[in-house]
């Protein structure tokens, strides 16, 4: 069996194709991005706070509306593009990434986003995504995970905490559920990160990182379903009790949460084991201790992600350490570009720019056959 080497592309910004407005234009406001379709979630849904993120954010981008693309699914998530001035495709459950990667890969002059909730994400379309992610298709994925069924009323999802009591788990759930972190960087997602409805700030900042990151962007966003779920992160949201649980992930910055004191020390810590495994560990007042030294430095560009894993796994349904921010970006060539090179080199090759004689050719070529229903 023969390889052909790549020629890869070289590694840019996710917007680096995308056409932008003139710099002495009128600047974009809010207003530009918000379709005149009336927005239909239930009152309260998380979904509302996420949207006018979204919407306040894009102007910032100072892209063409018209280049932007936003996909969705199924679920109520996924009204999401009605409720974008922008281009926009309501697809079919599960297979939103697929026509994503379809789209990104024939227009590099879009910025295309995924928009899909965590039961069409990952039970249905767990293929799909997965598959997007390892391919690292220049795409930002926004997966809402509220880890219950809102659209079909109630039943529990793939991100439903064991136990969980629900129409179709009237005496509790007995699965395992997904991470959708870790489950992301285990498919080699080059870029993956998680947030909340309720942080405009840190959405925002995400959302930035995550538009700009040329390949697969996942960011989960933990968001409030007020009919079916309403509560599920209520101990995150919480001034007090966030306080103990939000682990915030900034590269380069030893990873402490808690409540610190006056010098800085105190609070609470992530280390690494004699084992190699992740830790929490209690940082005393004042002065230094053998965990304060032991305490992680986060870093989000290291190829293997294997530490970034570990942090994903501090986090369970008890929600007692939950890490959030960014846990990984790395650069490594996309899909979308490598099969445009390999497409010109291919149609070109030593003769020039492609023709029509050229592409007849191709159609019918040797590996070509005849069907008939006359018998030979």
């Amino acid at each position: 069996m023969t390889t052909v080497p790549l020629g890869l592309p070289e590694v840019r910004s996710g917007l680096a194709d995308v056409p932008t407005l003139p710099a002495d234009g009128p600047a974009q406001t809010r207003k530009a991005f918000t379709s005149d379709s009336e927005v239909r979630w239930c009152p309260g849904c998380g979904d509302y706070a996420i949207l006018a993120a979204v919407q306040g954010f894009l102007p910032e981008l100072g892209l063409r509306r018209e280049n932007i693309v936003c996909i969705s699914g199924i679920g109520c998530s996924s009204r999401f593009p009605y409720y974008l001035d922008t281009f926009g495709l309501h697809s079919i459950h599960g297979r939103a990434p697929s026509i994503a990667t379809g789209l990104a890969t024939s227009r590099p002059d879009l910025s295309v986003w995924v928009v899909t909730g965590d039961g069409d994400a990952l039970s249905i379309g767990g293929n799909h995504l997965i598959h997007a992610l390892r391919r690292n298709v220049n795409l930002t994925i926004l997966l809402f995970n509220n880890r219950i069924y809102g659209l079909t009323k109630g039943q529990y999802s793939p991100t439903s905490e064991p136990g969980k009591v629900t129409k179709s788990t009237p005496v509790g759930s007995v699965d395992e559920p997904f991470n959708p972190v870790s489950l992301a960087l285990g498919a080699e997602a080059s870029f993956v990160a998680r947030t909340m409805d309720s942080d405009r700030k840190h959405l925002t900042s995400v959302l930035r990182q995550a538009v700009e990151h040329r390949g697969a962007a996942l960011v989960e966003i933990y968001q409030n379903c007020p009919i079916f779920n309403d509560g599920a992160f209520d101990v995150l949201k919480d001034r007090e009790s966030a306080q103990a649980r939000l682990v915030h992930l900034e590269h380069g910055a030893p990873i402490r949460f808690g409540a610190p004191a006056a010098d800085g020390l105190g609070g609470r810590g992530v280390a690494r084991r004699a084992d190699g495994l992740l830790e929490v560990v209690d940082l005393p007042d004042g002065g230094d201790s053998p965990d304060a030294a032991r305490v992680l430095v986060h870093d989000a560009h290291t190829v293997d992600p294997s530490v970034q894993f570990a942090l994903s796994r501090l986090d369970d349904p008890t929600m007692a350490h939950v890490p959030v921010g960014v846990f990984r970006s790395v650069s490594r060539p996309t899909y979308d570009d490598m099969v445009r090179a390999q497409v010109a080199s291919s149609i070109e090759g030593a003769h020039g720019p492609a023709t029509d004689d050229d592409l007849a050719q191709l159609l019918a070529g040797a590996d070509t056959w005849t069907v008939s229903s006359q018998p030979s």
